[in-house]
């Protein structure tokens, strides 16, 4: 276990075993409260501390959870229908990036814990191995960080979850229709050399993006998934790049998105797109590509002009000492903010909260928001680094999106 200071207050991170000792906070005391007393609202999750997904916890779903819990402390607690507030508690496990691991540890929040609230882990396979265990239960589940095409259908048999990160099909169509102008505009070749990774995230983008590309004009002259646990990528590059094709697509997480920026590097693979997946729009892929971010292409960006934005980043910066991500970090703190003033109309009763998220209006970092059939709809779904900013780009017809630069400029 080990603590991390902010200006107010004191947060007690995580425990760092997912079935080991849980970390608890309440405006920076340890308090032992019972199910009974109501002293406190208690807010447990279960997010990868440890292990292949750490790097994606850490930087998306994690600092959201520290920034909000420590920003409604700060206030005296979240507020109730009748004026008064509660403190924030927080039970927090490591699900050391096992699906197994994260079951367990929800199962544990929900009967032994009996935690008021439960936030979502990290990913799309993990939110996914845990939403009927949240609907069994009846929390409601904001799954921020979770990427998938069937939310429609997991709304209908799961009532109490909520979608915040659209499905592979909106960021295939939106990658596509930038592609599709680029070549049009004589930028860029019909060929496009794509990967992905061999699970839930990889297989719902790669299912999307075939007929996209294809729709758009465009002829897929390699198509290769590979293994999570992957790390060389030099076999892969050079059949990408054998190809002939200007466009290379990866939809990869965190490790192999930093991997293919390094091993692309090496081996001199300039395609004039470079789109990767997960791990792109983080502040610390400068670092990773040695200051040669511009051009590369991911998924959701930022509006560098909104305020809202600008002012979240900011406070998000003042607290936790890093700057959020440019894709998931914001989805997940108006997730946060919505769940916080659903809670100020309706309490605590899960069942009202999860009705107010479904059919309410809320003022969050996003401007005005509500849900679509239990699903965010308005969001970035492309974007760039351009000038040292993730910049959006789909959908085109939005305000505040930027126009595709390319060809990316060769690696130095």
């Amino acid at each position: 276990m080990r603590t991390k200071s902010f200006k107010s207050g004191t947060w007690i991170a995580r425990a760092m075993g997912a079935l080991g000792l849980a970390a608890t906070v309440s405006a920076g005391a340890f308090t032992a409260v019972q199910a009974q007393d109501r002293t406190s609202v208690r807010i447990g999750y279960a997010v990868s501390a440890t292990g292949p997904n750490a790097g994606g916890a850490n930087m998306t779903v994690t600092p959201n959870y520290e920034l909000w819990v420590n920003e409604v402390n700060a206030k005296g607690g979240l507020a109730l229908p009748d004026g008064s507030r509660l403190p924030i508690e927080v039970t927090a496990y490591d699900d050391r990036s096992s699906a197994e691991e994260v079951v367990r540890a929800v199962e544990r929040l929900a009967t032994q814990d009996k935690v008021d609230l439960i936030l979502p882990p990290w990913g799309t396979g993990f939110n996914l191995a845990v939403a009927p265990l949240m609907a069994r239960h009846g929390y409601p589940h904001l799954a921020g960080a979770a990427v998938t095409d069937k939310a429609p259908d997991f709304v209908k048999r799961w009532d109490t979850s909520f979608w915040f990160m659209g499905g592979g099909h909106d960021y295939a169509t939106a990658l596509a229709s930038v592609l599709q102008s680029a070549k049009a505009d004589g930028k860029i070749n019909n060929k496009i050399a794509m990967i992905s990774v061999a699970d839930g995230f990889g297989i719902d983008l790669v299912k999307a993006a075939r007929p996209s590309f294809e729709e758009a004009g465009f002829e897929i002259e390699y198509d290769k998934s590979f293994p999570p646990g992957t790390s060389d990528f030099s076999t892969i590059l050079s059949e990408a790049k054998a190809s002939g094709a200007d466009t290379f697509v990866a939809f990869s997480y965190p490790p192999h998105t930093f991997a293919l920026t390094k091993q692309a590097q090496v081996a001199s693979y300039n395609p004039s797109v470079f789109y990767l997946g997960v791990g792109a729009g983080f502040p610390v892929y400068k670092n990773i590509s040695g200051g040669q971010m511009e051009g590369v292409m991911s998924l959701g960006g930022i509006d560098p002009n909104n305020a809202a934005n600008a002012e979240y980043r900011q406070r998000h910066e003042e607290v936790l000492g890093r700057a959020p991500d440019y894709w998931g970090s914001v989805l997940i703190y108006a997730s946060l903010q919505m769940l916080e003033e659903a809670i100020a109309r309706v309490g605590l009763d899960r069942a009202a909260i999860a009705k107010e998220l479904s059919t309410g209006t809320f003022d969050t970092v996003l401007g005005e928001t509500k849900l679509e059939d239990n699903q965010l709809r308005n969001i970035w779904w492309a974007g760039q680094w351009q000038d040292g900013e993730f910049v959006a780009l789909s959908p085109e017809d939005r305000a505040g999106a930027g126009t595709v630069q390319l060809p990316k400029p060769a690696w130095q």
